[in-house]
């Protein structure tokens, strides 16, 4: 008996939801088992004074075994950073067409790639006892089930075809890079960028696009063979520091999801929900707050957005200025502390994590103030609420004293040393799940706040691995000498550096997500800011700052794309809304690096 076509989609529907719960499951899983060897390795030492070999070791590993496992469930979604342009119907189908072969395109380079280490590496990890190669066999897994997540889901959608044109596309590309010889001035870095903004405009997931263009690069004189595309991948995954990332993730995450997030914005509301356009700063006091919780500035646009959009249009204002008012004060939560971006940077470059953290909780206040200003002067026409008496205030701070805590565990245990970055994140992570598990106004299974913090940390954790062969291939490339070189001919100045620097960093922003533009510009950036006698910590919070701004600039404004799919607001209009709120980040950008000039 034959299926028949609606059949046939039904039943990929049904498997698809399936494979994804099962790896929802697994994630999940893996996500809690990481949790607890960290937090064992912490009661361990400070408790008993001892410790385990290879806790590090076995956290590293199981953090790639999340990024392979989860990243198929980060496909579509906010965090899959996709760039969705307003395509005429016709072009639309074949820009689907190229963004789903460079997926699979990218899903034939772990595949293969990760069967090639395989076969080539040998020896056993000495605190493990594990054969090396099974680090690179699940992200080969990793691989299989991208492909199968998204063939799926193209059948269940009755897109068959297209997904057939993408598969020959992928196939085609893939063995003509592995036999094609290219002569060319263009030098391997410039394809790899070439091929993954190609990527980009069509809609391909930024951590897909650069996996696949690393592999196009081959002919043109790349040094990044598939093997060795995955061995950069891996290696750069590999950091016990980024194991703080998903920590912090399931900290905002268990945070929200215990009730205690609403405490912050009562809490809020008190403070300055009486002012001129009340509500709208409302949302950045709540946005700096939460910064404390989070980490994550595409988490805290997806709770603001979710929170405060609709109460701000029932309140008057126009939905695009709302939406911008809320990607704005969503900068913020990347440079508060803790902050997912500063622990990229700190992989990246080596700096100290618990100097950056202060430094950035000193330029994220400052930020908050100039979007206050602007928030002010923007919503003239928008009157406060009523003044809260120091009772209700004192009370709202009694509330929101629970989710305070955090603070003290993240910012204090790193800065004075107690707890390392990551033992801190997991501290904080517990500690939030506990208010989670005994909260009464919980608002969703913790099973959801595991399954929804691995899918998110997957797909940060893939981009950081996919950014890595870019990376590798820029300094060789001598990318570094050329930015140095630039930054002479303009005097080498502290001036001029910080300059030419902010002006990378802005540009770098309009076309790069701020993990990746962190993994490729801050090596090659910062040993000039240290020449020119700048100081590396003030310097890394102006890349972290700076980059922020591309968070809110076309084509790549990812706090705008997240706020105007949750809202459906047109990119466009979210995008002229946001000027006022862009323009004040940018004079704060000015202080602080007037300040870094200074000191």
């Amino acid at each position: 008996m034959t299926s028949t076509p609606a059949t046939m989609h039904t039943k990929a529907a049904r498997l698809a939801k399936r494979l994804e719960a099962a790896l929802g499951l697994i994630a999940a899983a893996v996500l809690a088992v990481m949790l607890a060897v960290v937090l064992t390795s912490v009661v361990l030492r400070y408790l008993f004074h001892t410790g385990l070999i290879g806790t590090e070791d076995l956290g590293i590993w199981l953090n790639v075994a999340l990024i392979a496992l989860a990243a198929p469930l980060a496909l579509s979604g906010p965090l899959s950073m996709r760039l969705d342009l307003p395509f005429r119907p016709v072009v639309a189908k074949a820009a689907r067409i190229i963004a789903d072969a460079v997926s699979l395109l990218a899903a034939l380079v772990l595949i293969f790639g990760s069967s090639r280490v395989v076969a080539l590496i040998g020896g056993t990890s000495p605190t493990l006892g594990l054969p090396e190669w099974l680090r690179f066999a699940v992200i080969g897994a990793g691989g299989g089930l991208l492909m199968m997540v998204l063939i799926l889901r193209r059948i269940s959608e009755q897109k068959a075809l297209s997904l057939a044109a993408s598969a020959i596309l992928a196939t085609a590309i893939y063995l003509t890079c592995l036999r094609l010889t290219v002569t060319t001035a263009l030098p391997p870095s410039a394809a790899i960028a070439i091929a993954a903004a190609v990527g980009l405009i069509t809609a391909a997931p930024l951590a897909h696009a650069f996996l696949a263009a690393a592999m196009i690069a081959m002919p043109f004189g790349g040094n990044l063979a598939t093997e060795t595309i995955v061995t950069t991948a891996v290696s750069s995954m590999s950091h016990f520091l980024l194991l703080a990332i998903p920590f912090f993730l399931l900290t905002g995450a268990a945070l929200s999801a215990s009730g205690a997030a609403k405490q912050l914005v009562a809490f809020a509301a008190a403070l300055v929900g009486h002012r001129r356009g009340g509500l709208a700063q409302t949302v950045l006091a709540t946005g700096t707050l939460f910064s404390g919780a989070s980490g994550s500035s595409v988490a805290n646009a997806v709770f603001s957005a979710t929170t405060f959009h609709p109460e701000l249009v029932r309140h008057g204002y126009p939905p695009a200025r709302a939406g911008a008012i809320i990607a704005a004060a969503s900068v913020l939560d990347n440079i508060i502390p803790p902050s997912i971006a500063f622990l990229i940077l700190a992989t990246a470059t080596d700096l100290s994590v618990g100097k950056l953290l202060v430094g950035g909780l000193f330029a994220g206040l400052l930020m908050a103030v100039a979007l206050s200003i602007a928030i002010h002067l923007t919503t003239r026409n928008q009157p406060g609420g009523q003044r809260a008496c120091s009772g209700e205030r004192g009370h709202a701070f009694l509330a929101a004293v629970p989710a305070f805590g955090l603070g003290v565990i993240v910012v204090v245990g790193i800065r004075v040393g107690i707890v390392t970055t990551t033992e801190a994140a997991a501290l904080a992570a517990i500690y939030t799940l506990a208010l989670a598990g005994f909260s009464k106004t919980r608002r969703c299974s913790l099973f959801s706040v595991f399954r929804q913090t691995a899918a998110e940390a997957a797909a940060i954790g893939l981009l950081i691995g996919s950014a890595g062969p870019f990376a590798f291939q820029l300094a060789v490339d001598g990318v570094a000498g050329m930015i140095s070189s630039a930054a002479a001919a303009f005097g080498g100045s502290p001036v001029a550096v910080l300059a030419l620097a902010v002006f990378v960093l802005l540009g770098a922003g309009l076309v790069l997500d701020i993990g990746a533009a962190i993994l490729l510009l801050g090596p090659l950036l910062l040993p000039l800011a240290i020449d020119a006698g700048l100081d590396p910590t003030a310097f890394g919070v102006i890349i972290v700052t700076t980059l922020m701004i591309g968070g809110l600039t076309p084509p790549v404004g990812m706090l705008v794309l997240v706020v105007a799919g949750v809202t459906e607001i047109p990119q466009a209009a979210l995008f002229r809304a946001v000027i006022p709120y862009l323009t004040a980040l940018l004079a704060a950008i000015a202080i602080l690096c007037t300040y870094i000039l200074l000191i």
